[in-house]
């Protein structure tokens, strides 16, 4: 059990971090039954993890383990400091301390579940897992930022190297973990997988069951609060937003179909078939798009991006609920002035740091927004424009909204500026799907692309195999309106909210598109971003809407009961058939360490890797084989987090915009290893920067004519594998 001990290391680490942010959260989510405590660790790595990132970019404080002590500690007398000026302690004997032990055990609960889960098969290996970590890797060996680009070494146009050209805060903060924990990063990776989930889970658990709870104290007056429903409803949300499926698992009583052509479900039912079911397909259903949600994130375990941004997601979410309560008092709606932030200890939360609530908010979310888009580019202008549209429900249309918009707005651009200085956007315009003829003609008009031959349109049946849970309950939500119990209130508004924009982002890969450099699928990262976005605040509004139907005992309570409980019964089932799909039958012992599978399979590479990470600092460049995107080349370069010379050639084109970033020096790639020509080979080790040069099976391989006696006259051999196969040169 040893993988336990090692879990526990890594959460004492986030429980400290909890405890020194819990006064701010305690701040900002007053109000809540639960202090806003779940929230603590997120705004405390999100906090300490941009302000070690400001700090390396100009340069100030290396990202060392020393430096995040360094910045803990003084974020714990800052936060101390705010509390002193306050003039009024936490008052702990106030805290509902029972609640927040409960929260932190569903916290280490499902920190450990899917530790245990990654420990029958933790493997760094597949998809896209390999440019995951090695950005981890590349961020964990710089001593300021901008990382390194593993796939792009240094050359004569960048001596210092290239610096990674994506959105990559996540991966940063996922390597602040490590670093602080000092545990091996091929064992982090699991960990920060496990964190995530840990993350999702607690707070979509505290953000549903506190909107039942304000609804029950301000709305319906209730004086007893039963807290054992209130967690009722706050695992209904957590598993909707974090284990749930869509109705694609409909297909378990089909004869199944070819991936290829999906058909009506109608056309092959066939009784219960579970062998012809395969978990993917449920986000690859509509031809050539995306469309996934956390539940097959968590099980296929790559830390992109969108992964990342899960807890800072449901942060956002839960201050725009703030925001929406925080409403200036209006004559002209009663039912607004009700949730008015009452200035008593039973507020909504004080966001008063230095006097002004309405600045602060504002300001906050702007840094929300910036936090986003470093960590996953789409939801930057996505959280930006959802704050907007409930600014003009607060403020209405007038000085107030452009006020405050302006500060929004300002407030992101000055928060992502530093990430901004290093990174050039890659998406070069917005694509109307389906152009007449004559805009074809015009080809763009501004940002707007009108492309001959893009086309693709949803078919209805199809949208709602993915959506039809969450348009259910919107449903039923909306039928809930008119009756006299459930009069429109500020709480129901920020439901009706997530609905509605949730389903706006679902119908924009409808009309238009973000243009990426793929052509066949060229709405397919469109679709996948704003739906994994709408799959989360849908998440949320279905656990309250379900409450609201149970709030008064009829046949409408009962029919939407039915109604509820025979969709759900499909998005419950789909954990069920992935994660056993992907990890077995859960009765392997647990491993953690994601490199164990190169033991086995690369044994050789496996050497050379632990050479590397044990002797080898900094980040000199090397040369090892290039190959394509998803392959297993590369693989030293992202398991050590060295450049290499030349990467993944379609990511780099992606990253870089151009196929010839990469294209033009696979060639020198060749020469490298295969020329007899030691001056040209000295010239090309020279224009890149080349330190070490890898030669194993993958070089052997590849290189049918690979001229290894060279290195020894170009450099000298500092490492050789146990069987022979794999040597390391190092470059006079």
């Amino acid at each position: 059990m040893n993988w336990i001990a090692t879990v526990l290391t890594w959460y004492f680490y986030l429980l400290i971090i909890g405890i020194v942010f819990f006064p701010l959260a305690k701040k900002m989510f007053g109000g809540f039954f639960d202090h806003g405590y779940p929230f603590a660790k997120t705004l405390g790595i999100i906090l300490t993890s941009y302000t070690m990132f400001i700090l390396g970019v100009f340069k100030i404080l290396p990202f060392t383990r020393i430096s995040i002590f360094i910045l803990l500690f003084l974020f714990f007398l800052i936060v101390l400091f705010l509390i002193v000026r306050a003039k009024r302690a936490l008052p702990l004997h106030k805290i509902n301390w029972p609640i927040l032990i409960f929260e932190e055990i569903l916290f280490l609960l499902a920190l450990i579940f899917l530790t245990f889960v990654r420990g029958q098969e933790p493997s760094i290996h597949g998809l896209e897992k390999f440019m995951d970590f090695g950005f981890m890797n590349s961020i964990l060996r710089s001593k300021y930022f901008p990382p390194l680009d593993i796939w792009l070494s240094a050359d004569a146009s960048h001596p210092k190297g290239y610096p990674i050209n994506y959105y990559y805060f996540g991966h940063l903060t996922g390597a602040l973990l490590i670093k602080l924990s000092a545990i091996k990063p091929s064992i982090g990776y699991n960990l920060i997988l496990a964190t995530i989930f840990a993350q999702g889970v607690t707070l979509a658990f505290s953000l549903s069951a506190n909107l039942i709870y304000l609804f029950q104290k301000l709305v319906l007056k209730v004086k007893e609060i039963n807290y054992l429903r209130l967690a009722l409803y706050g695992f209904l949300g957590s598993f909707i937003v974090n284990f749930a499926g869509n109705l694609h698992t409909v297909y378990l009583f089909t004869a199944g179909y070819s991936p290829d052509k999906p058909l009506p479900f109608w056309q092959i039912l066939d009784g219960f078939n579970p062998t012809k079911y395969w978990y993917p397909n449920a986000t690859r259903f509509i031809p050539y798009t995306i469309h996934e949600f956390p539940s097959y994130s968590y099980v296929v375990a790559d830390l992109h991006g969108h992964v990342f941004d899960i807890p800072f997601v449901l942060l956002t979410l839960a201050v725009l609920f703030l925001l929406l309560k925080l409403q200036i008092p209006s004559t002209k709606d009663q039912t607004i002035s009700k949730f008015q932030a009452p200035k008593t200890k039973e507020g909504f939360g004080n966001w008063e740091l230095f006097g002004n609530w309405k600045l602060e908010i504002g300001i906050f979310l702007g840094f929300m927004a910036a936090i986003h888009y470093m960590t996953n580019a789409f939801d930057g202008p996505i959280y930006i424009l959802l704050t907007i549209v409930i600014m003009t429900i607060v403020y209405g249309f007038g000085k107030q909204l452009l006020i405050n918009t302006i500060i929004l707005l300002s407030s992101f651009l000055i928060f992502s500026l530093p990430f901004s200085l290093n990174f050039e956007p890659f998406v070069s315009g917005i694509g109307v799907n389906c152009s007449a003829d004559f805009l074809v003609n015009l080809h763009k008009v501004g940002p707007f692309l009108f492309e001959k031959g893009n086309c693709q349109i949803s078919p209805a049946w199809m949208l709602f195999v993915l959506w039809g849970f969450f348009w259910i309950c919107f449903g039923l939500f909306l039928s809930t309106m008119g009756r006299a119990r459930s009069a429109p209130t500020t709480i129901k508004q920020y439901i009706f909210i997530l609905f509605s924009f949730g389903t706006f982002l679902i119908i924009i890969p409808e009309f238009f598109y973000i243009k990426d450099i793929y052509p066949q699928h060229f709405r397919a990262n469109t679709m996948f971003k704003l739906g994994y976005q709408a799959f989360m605040m849908m998440g949320i509004a279905s656990a309250f809407t379900i409450y609201l139907i149970s709030l008064k005992k009829s046949l409408f309570q009962l029919l939407g009961k039915t109604i509820f409980t025979f969709f759900f019964f499909f998005v419950f089932i789909y954990p069920f058939y992935a994660f056993p799909s992907y990890y077995g039958k859960f009765d392997r012992p647990v491993v953690l360490d994601g490199e164990d599978w190169m033991k086995t399979s690369l044994p050789a590479d496996k050497e050379i890797v632990d050479y590397i990470n044990r002797h080898i600092d900094g980040q000199p460049n090397i040369l090892e084989a290039q190959g394509d995107s998803y392959t297993d080349y590369e693989r030293i370069s992202a398991f050590t987090g060295l450049p290499t010379v030349a990467g993944w050639w379609v990511h780099e084109w992606l990253w870089r915009g151009s196929a010839d970033v990469v294209g033009h020096k696979i060639p020198d790639v060749v020469t490298l290893y295969e020329s007899g020509d030691l001056v040209k080979t000295r010239q090309l080790l020279n224009q890149y920067r080349i330190k070490y040069v890898v030669v194993s099976n993958m070089e052997k391989e590849k290189y049918k004519n690979l001229n290894e006696k060279k290195f020894s006259q170009l450099g000298r051999k500092i490492f050789q594998t146990a069987d022979g196969v794999g040597a390391l040169y190092q470059v006079d």
